[in-house]
């Protein structure tokens, strides 16, 4: 009896211990997160609830899949060579070639603070009534600030803070609502087009796959390295990565599948369609009563102050990279880059009547720039220069270059979309 207590002691011990070092490596992939449910996505994801129902959740489905494949092979590059993908260009690509592709990848983060940016201005017009130009400055001086007076770890809390609100916000939504559970199961793994779709489709796919949150997990990962040297610990860090990408990714998942299922209760079901944020949470105030639409607005805030602040911090990385610098919020080259890019993102903001179209704008130069920043880090990960034996397998360059084609052609379909 006494052994068998022991011994019963010992596996409960042995597994807290497991449990606890899984934990100290979760977060980096809770902060590429919030990239997968920012402002952009909250229209998307409306967009395609609201127009067709319950159709498209296999969408998320697929670009959740290509995610995870990308941002770990990302992740891979920073574990293995304790660079980020900036600093693994400087170092081994010819200097106008690093350079000419790292400057378009500040201008991606600069298009990419312009949609994170909006989202909380629009959020804060909702709850406060805000106009747009004044909040938008405002969300991007409280980014700045909370980048500038707190640690990584304190950030990373912090957002993983805002994601866990966000989380809740749709829970409660879902609860409001009455989803067709049985239809939703189906719809997550069963490919269907409606008539109509494709733009929306390639919306959504085009949204998930970001160009500065590839820079932000190869830098952000560095976080949990304490001995590159260690063979072991190399090894033990590309496994625990890999459940913290898994993991973070699946709650980005849920939270898109969530706005989807919750446009497609609310909006599809009653035929209102919806191609603008204000517009979505004007529309719940009448169908599910105040309470939703103040849920919906905070989660939207918080959205866009965590999305905000992470574009921030992936622009300050990549400028940073130029210089062969780790990303480092006291350094100037890191808080040049942080400032470029807010400042650029509301620069444009501010002197442009129309803020959708900013947001085509910014939506334009993702799309030209996201396969350059795919293809890099392809390159950099399948060199045995570069990665050592940890390069690409045969297999995983057939995989990465596929999904790096699509995510091109997608982008390429919608850029044409959306210029015609």
């Amino acid at each position: 009896m006494l052994k068998t207590l022991a011994k019963f002691f010992r596996e409960r011990h042995g597994i807290n211990m497991q449990a606890r070092r899984i934990l100290r490596y979760i977060g980096p992939g809770i902060l590429v997160t919030v990239g997968f449910i920012d402002p952009g996505n909250w229209a998307t994801n409306m967009a395609a609830g609201a127009s067709y129902g319950y159709a498209l959740l296999w969408v998320v489905t697929l670009s959740t899949v290509m995610l995870i494949v990308l941002q770990h092979n990302a992740a891979h590059l920073g574990i293995v060579t304790g660079l980020c993908l900036s600093e693994a260009a400087s170092v081994h690509l010819r200097p106008w070639l690093s350079r000419a592709v790292l400057l378009t990848a500040v201008g991606a983060a600069v298009a990419t603070a312009m949609a994170e940016i909006l989202g909380g201005a629009i959020a804060l017009n909702m709850l406060f009534h805000i106009p747009l130009k004044p909040a938008a400055a405002l969300t991007s001086l409280l980014c700045a600030w909370l980048l500038w007076s707190n640690s990584y770890r304190k950030l990373e809390k912090m957002i993983i803070g805002f994601v866990s609100l966000i989380g809740v916000s749709f829970i409660y939504e879902l609860i409001l609502v009455g989803v067709e559970w049985p239809q939703a199961a189906v719809n997550w793994t069963t490919p269907a087009l409606p008539a109509g779709a494709v733009t929306v489709v390639m919306g959504v796919l085009g949204a998930v796959v970001m160009p500065h949150n590839l820079f932000l997990h190869s830098e952000i990962i560095q976080s949990r390295q304490w001995n590159l040297e260690d063979e072991r610990t190399i090894k033990r860090q590309l496994r625990y990565e890999f459940l913290d990408t898994l993991l973070s990714m699946g709650i980005g998942w849920a939270i898109n599948s969530a706005m989807i299922i919750v446009a497609a209760a609310v909006f599809f079901v009653n035929q209102v369609p919806v191609s603008e944020l204000q517009q979505a949470e004007s529309m719940l105030r009448p169908l599910l009563g105040p309470g939703a639409a103040l849920v919906f607005a905070l989660a939207l805030l918080f959205s866009g102050i965590a999305s905000t602040t992470t574009a921030g911090m992936a622009g300050g990385s990549i400028f940073a990279g130029i210089f062969r610098e780790p990303y480092d919020i006291k350094d100037r080259h890191s808080w040049l880059g942080v400032a470029l890019t807010y400042g650029l993102a509301l620069a444009v903001l501010l002197f442009i009547d129309d803020s959708f179209q900013g947001l085509i704008y910014s939506q334009v130069a993702l799309s030209i720039q996201l396969p350059l920043t795919i293809f890099l880090q392809i390159y950099l990960t399948s060199s045995a220069k570069v990665m050592g034996k940890y390069a690409n397998s045969r297999f995983q360059k057939v995989v990465l270059a596929l999904i790096g084609v699509t995510v091109t052609v997608l982008n390429v379909m919608l850029l044409r979309e959306m210029l015609s």
